[in-house]
């Protein structure tokens, strides 16, 4: 069954009908997490960087911001038995569409977030697609667990 992940939205399984898929990440992000020995995926898309831009919306909408969605998608995956030693992390997105002069960089630091959680937490990516000015869709079909990205202009690749 085709789990969509909306902007500000998360979601974890480990269903092997499932497959999980965000479309469309402009300067969001895309963390995509994946435990082979369990068979657990998770797949987060945020919007901004830090919910210190907005706390009331935080609170209703936690996914929207890398600093407390990260979090809250690895400890979901871990609540599925899922082990940090042995994920396999994708990141993407990041790119820099509507903000040609570069005056809000919200993919820049969309992505920097991403980098500041993950170092404080021995977290390295197997596999990064970030910048640019391109949208990108990045899925996981649980049954074969293939990874596919999608990357406008340029194609769709298996990971």
């Amino acid at each position: 069954m085709k789990q969509i992940v909306g902007i500000s939205d998360m979601k974890v399984s480990k269903n092997p009908k499932d497959t999980l898929i965000t479309y469309s990440l402009g300067s969001c992000i895309g963390v995509l997490l994946w435990d082979p020995k369990v068979k657990v995926a998770g797949l987060l898309h945020f919007m901004l960087p830090e919910s210190k831009i907005d706390p009331a919306r935080a609170k209703k909408q936690p996914y929207m911001f890398g600093d407390t969605g990260v979090p809250m998608l690895f400890r979901a995956a871990y609540g599925l038995g899922a082990a940090k030693e042995r994920l396999q992390v994708y990141v993407v997105g990041g790119s820099q569409l509507m903000d040609s002069g570069g005056i809000f960089n919200i993919g820049v630091r969309n992505y920097e977030v991403v980098c500041r959680l993950f170092a404080r937490n021995g977290i390295k990516p197997v596999k990064e697609d970030i910048g640019g000015s391109v949208n990108r869709t990045i899925s996981i079909e649980m049954a074969t667990t293939k990874i596919v990205l999608k990357v406008s202009g340029k194609g769709v690749f298996e990971l």
